[in-house]
């Protein structure tokens, strides 16, 4: 059951790389397979036992995804001092960029469900 599931992940991967290569080479393979693999959860409406059993066992490995960053992050230390208030300058003009877009496009998502509750 578990290797029915990684296989369906290894699938939608494989073909998110393949049309990567064949047809958007702006996007990366793995996330035109994660696309994918949404699209197809949705149209089926749930999640089979051997998808859901390959996930949640891979979830268990998720946070040595973040061993990399945190090891990079001490290595470069002196590099990251000396660039201290021009990251953290990216960062906070990055946050407010991001947080002005999602306020924008959260009033413009409601604003036609507002006028239908209105109307009602």
């Amino acid at each position: 059951m578990l290797l029915r599931g990684l296989t369906w992940l290894v699938l939608f991967q494989l073909l998110g790389t393949a049309l990567n290569h064949l047809f958007l080479p702006v996007l990366p393979g793995p996330i035109i397979g994660l696309l994918l693999l949404l699209g197809y959860l949705i149209i089926r409406g749930q999640v089979g036992e051997p998808l859901n059993l390959a996930a949640s066992s891979l979830l268990r490995y998720l946070p040595l995804l973040l061993v990399p960053p945190a090891v990079g992050v001490m290595v470069y230390a002196a590099d990251i001092a000396a660039d201290f208030w021009a990251i953290t300058g990216a960062l906070v003009l990055s946050l407010l960029l991001s947080m002005a877009f999602a306020g924008v496009l959260m009033q413009r998502m409601v604003k036609p469900h507002a006028h239908r509750e209105d109307g009602q």
